[in-house]
């Protein structure tokens, strides 16, 4: 479905490893597009996308980022529009927002939980890989953010720095260009994508996240049971013991007639 902290003033000439890399690579080996330390507008730290987009699937932007005074996401956005968010290394559409909802809504979910908040109304869904962890990536595999739920809904919460991206033109002789070849058939580029019709098949609620609060409920109840087999084993063993002790003590001592006090004087 295809046709064919701060500014860049310390990555003027970021390293584009467009050499061979293996499939699973990500990012395919390659960085992010410089452009994005001026998205929009703002001021984005290159050197975080870089490390947070193409060298990690664990760790995020800080949370309240989108809103430094430096970045100022919503300042710089149209509330009367929706706007398209590309990948930050390889320019494929990922999010329209906010859509199905208002802006000041949009805003304020994201505001609310530190981070560019997405519903799957809002999400390209061809483009994007949401893994049974929630750990989420795009198809070019630039890592994204991950998926928390929230009323029952899949809520995505994704770092700002890497959906920071602009479109390649057809024509484009940037290297990252060449990422578009690698992708699935199913993923759509900026080309296709008619905002107006497109419809995401995200599901609403699609289980894919990290439990981590029913995980930590189940590892309380294991231990508070742990200590309680604990204390009961403590007081059977001290129970015993006393018993033992008492029983000693109620012992007479035999042949009391045969003893005999020495005076070794």
């Amino acid at each position: 479905m295809r046709t064919s902290s701060l500014l860049l003033t310390s990555i003027l000439s970021p390293t584009i490893m467009a050499s061979a890399a293996s499939s699973g690579e990500q990012c395919h080996g390659y960085t992010p597009m410089p452009s994005i330390a001026t998205f929009l507008g703002t001021e984005l730290s290159y050197s975080t996308a870089q490390r947070i987009c193409c060298n990690n699937h664990k760790y995020a932007e800080y949370s309240g980022y989108l809103a430094a005074p430096e970045v100022d996401l919503f300042g710089k956005l149209d509330p009367q529009k929706e706007t398209v968010f590309y990948d930050s290394v390889c320019g494929i559409p990922l999010f329209i927002a906010p859509r199905g909802r208002s802006f000041e809504e949009f805003k304020e979910e994201s505001l609310k939980h530190g981070w560019p908040s997405f519903r799957p109304e809002e999400l390209v869904s061809e483009n994007v890989i949401i893994h049974g962890d929630g750990r989420m990536e795009s198809r070019c595999l630039t890592h994204l953010g991950h998926n928390l739920p929230e009323g029952g809904v899949d809520r995505y919460c994704i770092d700002l720095v890497c959906m920071a991206g602009t479109p390649f033109a057809v024509d484009s002789d940037d290297e990252r260009a060449k990422i578009l070849t690698m992708v699935d058939e199913m993923v759509i580029d900026h080309h296709e994508l008619n905002t107006t019709s497109y419809k995401s098949s995200a599901e609403s609620f699609s289980g894919k996240y990290n439990d981590w609060s029913s995980k930590l409920t189940i590892i309380g109840v294991v231990c508070a049971a742990a200590l309680v087999a604990a204390g009961m084993i403590a007081y059977l063993v001290s129970a015993k013991k006393g018993k033992a002790d008492k029983k000693c003590k109620e012992v007479e001592p035999q042949g009391t007639e045969d003893v005999m006090d020495v005076d070794l004087s």
